[in-house]
């Protein structure tokens, strides 16, 4: 214990040691730059492949290549170079031709007479290239057109008959592309019409140029395509067909024809239902009942009146009825006036005449009392003159 105290008293009372100061130098930018070497690259590459690959020469497995020949190829060896690059020259243009087919099935060849024809601009969706062929457009193997201006049908009018007789029987579709660019088109194109039905062709009218580019485009991709494309797509199951039948008539929805189907079973069944038994189905009202009821039991041919149909409205049906005696009314007083009329006409004409004759007839009989007063003065004179003879010679 009293050795601790006195080291412990030792260690006091000896002088502080002075500190060493340590000082970290910053080094410049520059200093840095020049400081530090570029790395090492794992992988220098060589300059050429031989160089890389050079240490293979030197393995067991490395077989040196054969010399090449001294003496050049004999001619006898020309032959069969020749019919090497014969057959070389063969199957490079077999395939060019079989490339020029494909590229020809997917396009629309044009016939050189359609040369110069503004149509050919509007042709953008479809490629197309100039072809002998006897049609103007060929769109597929067995499908072809026509192009028909209504403007030279005018001038030519036997053009399209012949154009058709050269394509003989060789197409199942011919198309008659008719641009319609006059502004009277009933003759003309009454005239193409009939020649288009007479040699079983398919008329297409197309009011622009732009209108025929489409028409011959859209032939063109659907060649290959069912027509099966265009038909509405329609479920197979009943409900769905009897949704579609019944939903044709106006106001009745898809939840009437649930309520419907529930109720009868069948069409036949919904046909043959009264106006009553149509009625107890929940949410038909009366409207719907009588459209219904009506559309079943209309006659297919109407019966054509004479005078236009009056709007029923089922609010006014007494001022609907009033007005319908009116306008019958109207229509015999119209019928009554024209009789009157005629008759008056006849009449005016048969006592313009009756005038006329009466008026000759005074004529006539005045001349002839005229002529019977002077005979009869000239007889009573003759007879007064022998009076007085007769007294005077006595």
């Amino acid at each position: 214990m009293e050795n601790e105290e006195q080291n412990n008293e030792s260690v006091k009372t000896q002088p502080p040691q002075n500190k060493k100061k340590t000082i970290i130098t910053i080094p410049s930018y520059q200093e840095v730059i020049n400081s530090t070497n570029p790395p090492q690259n794992l992988f220098t590459p060589s300059q050429s492949f031989s160089q890389a690959f050079s240490f293979i020469k030197s393995s067991e497995f490395y077989n040196p290549p054969p010399p090449p020949p001294a003496n050049p190829p004999t001619t006898s060896q020309n032959p069969t170079l020749s019919q090497g690059g014969e057959q070389n020259v063969g199957t490079a243009s077999a395939s060019a031709s079989s490339s020029q087919s494909i590229q020809s099935r997917n396009a629309i060849l044009v016939s050189q007479r359609q040369k110069g024809n503004p149509l050919l601009k509007y042709i953008r969706n479809v490629r197309w290239a100039f072809a002998d062929v006897v049609c103007d457009y060929l769109l597929g193997q067995n499908s072809c057109a026509l192009y028909l201006s209504l403007r030279y049908h005018l001038l030519h009018p036997d053009y399209l008959y012949y154009r058709i007789r050269e394509l003989q029987k060789n197409f199942k579709l011919r198309v008659v592309l008719c641009h319609v660019d006059v502004e009277d088109v009933v003759k003309p194109l009454l005239e193409v019409t009939k020649t288009a039905l007479l040699h079983d062709c398919t008329l297409l009218c197309a009011w622009s140029l732009e209108e025929c580019g489409r028409y011959l485009e859209t032939i063109k991709v659907y060649e290959n395509k069912p027509a099966d494309l265009i038909q509405g797509q329609m479920d197979t199951d009943y409900l769905s067909r009897l949704t579609h039948a019944l939903t044709s008539v106006r106001s009745v929805n898809k939840t009437d024809v649930v309520t419907l189907g529930s109720t009868f079973g069948s069409l036949s069944h919904i046909m043959d239902a009264s106006m009553e038994d149509l009625a107890r189905c929940p949410g038909i009202g009366e409207r719907k009942v009588k459209r219904l009821y009506d559309t079943f039991h209309e006659p297919f041919k109407r019966a054509v009146s004479s005078h236009p149909p009056i709007p029923e409205t089922p609010s006014q049906k007494d001022v609907e009825r009033s007005s319908v005696n009116e306008v019958t009314e109207v229509e015999k007083d119209t019928e009554d006036v024209n009789k009157r009329r005629k008759k008056e006409t006849e009449s005016t004409v048969k006592s313009a005449l009756s005038a006329a004759f009466a008026k000759y007839a005074d004529k006539i009989g005045k001349k002839k009392n005229c002529s019977s007063q002077v005979g009869e003065t000239s007889v009573s004179n003759s007879g007064a003159e022998n009076s007085n003879s007769g007294q005077l010679d006595s």
